[in-house]
């Protein structure tokens, strides 16, 4: 995260402090709900900036009066300027920190996608066994984990499932988990114990709060249809099942898990916004020339990112060269050496691109 992205954070947080104080949105209970939600969520990289900048000033003071002609007020900056410089390392390292993860880092709610991609069967249960991993992951780490719409197998795997994830950090930790995903093992029904590869894609977008994207009942079309489960079966006569088309962009969205038209509804809407706020997203990073280059927490879905060896009890991120040989725990949900070297990488990257901070 560059200067501007950081100087663009600090003016949306004040912005969003006056509005704290707004009559106008102190009437309006969901306005002012999703507004404290956005302010909480920039909170603490705002004021660590926001302070940053001001020791930067106090340096730079500190300097003019230490070049200056009294030698008492020359001794007074010596002296101020040591303890400004190291209270500045330490706020610069927690800056750091706190920007793993681009301008999005500070995103308290995300939505995970993982879908089955070639291997068939096996494919989709490799892709519930993902969905496994991340909901003991985030139950590990306090965060909830909410079905947002899910399309399962006769096997008992997932063609997709979409899950939307709420708690402190959730975004910087598994922004990590974009891409392909490939699994080899011996499937259940492999008679001759022959080991198969078969893989998953995984997409984890940042939510958006409402106030961020606007969207009228005009810019999408609204499909309501009878909910089907594995095989085609349908499995409810009402017809509750949701499709949501945006017209500008082509993005369609179906939900269908719930039985109520109303919260299927919901649960669509909340999707097709964050697939909306990523679509633009995408666009301005394409825009800006000084795009982070590395491809760690890049979001590419075309990248094969990790490799799952049953055999061998393998687990290799190929984006790092990590391997690690405990793929029977990080499978149960122990992912956390993986995302502390997958976060490790990114400090020592974002430490060189924020150089120019300091």
């Amino acid at each position: 995260m560059d200067r501007e992205l950081l100087d663009q954070k600090l003016s949306r947080f004040e912005e969003l402090e006056a509005q704290l104080v707004d009559p106008d949105v102190l009437s309006n209970s969901a306005k002012m709900a999703s507004v404290a939600r956005e302010h909480g969520s920039l909170a603490k990289l705002a004021r660590r900036y926001r302070h940053f900048k001001e020791l930067n000033q106090q340096i730079q003071d500190a300097q003019l009066m230490a070049e200056g002609d009294d030698a008492e007020l020359r001794e007074l900056a010596a002296d101020e300027l040591g303890g400004l410089k190291e209270e500045r390392e330490e706020c610069w390292n927690e800056l750091l920190d706190l920007t793993l993860g681009g301008e999005d880092a500070t995103r308290s709610r995300c939505v995970l996608e993982i879908r089955a991609g070639t291997g068939g069967d096996e494919a989709a249960l490799f892709a519930r066994d993902l969905y496994e991993m991340y909901r003991h992951y985030a139950e590990a780490k306090g965060w909830s984990v909410e079905i947002l719409e899910m399309n399962p197998t006769e096997l008992g795997g997932f063609k997709e499932i979409i899950l939307g994830v709420e708690g402190e950090g959730c975004y910087r930790e598994l922004q990590y988990e974009s891409g392909g995903h490939r699994v080899q093992r011996v499937p259940e029904t492999e008679a001759k114990g022959r080991i198969h590869t078969s893989a998953a894609t995984v997409a984890v977008l940042a939510e958006p709060e409402d106030v961020e994207i606007e969207i009228q009942p005009d810019d999408y079309r609204k499909d309501i249809f009878c909910a089907s489960g594995p095989g085609g079966q349908h499995v409810n006569k009402t017809a509750s099942a949701i499709r949501l088309t945006h017209y500008e962009t082509g993005i369609t969205v179906s939900c269908q898990d719930e039985k109520s038209q109303h919260k299927n509804f919901a649960k669509a809407l909340r999707v097709l916004k964050t697939r909306l706020y990523d679509h633009h997203r995408q666009q301005e990073h394409q825009k800006r020339s000084d795009q982070r280059k590395s491809l760690v927490g890049s979001g590419d879905r075309s990248q094969r990112i990790r490799t799952y060896n049953f055999p061998e009890n393998r687990v290799t991120d190929h984006r790092i060269g990590l391997t690690l040989y405990k793929l029977d725990s990080i499978i149960a949900g122990d992912l956390g050496p993986v995302v502390e070297g997958l976060m490790e990488y990114e400090r020592q990257e974002q430490r060189s691109a924020m150089e120019s901070l300091n």
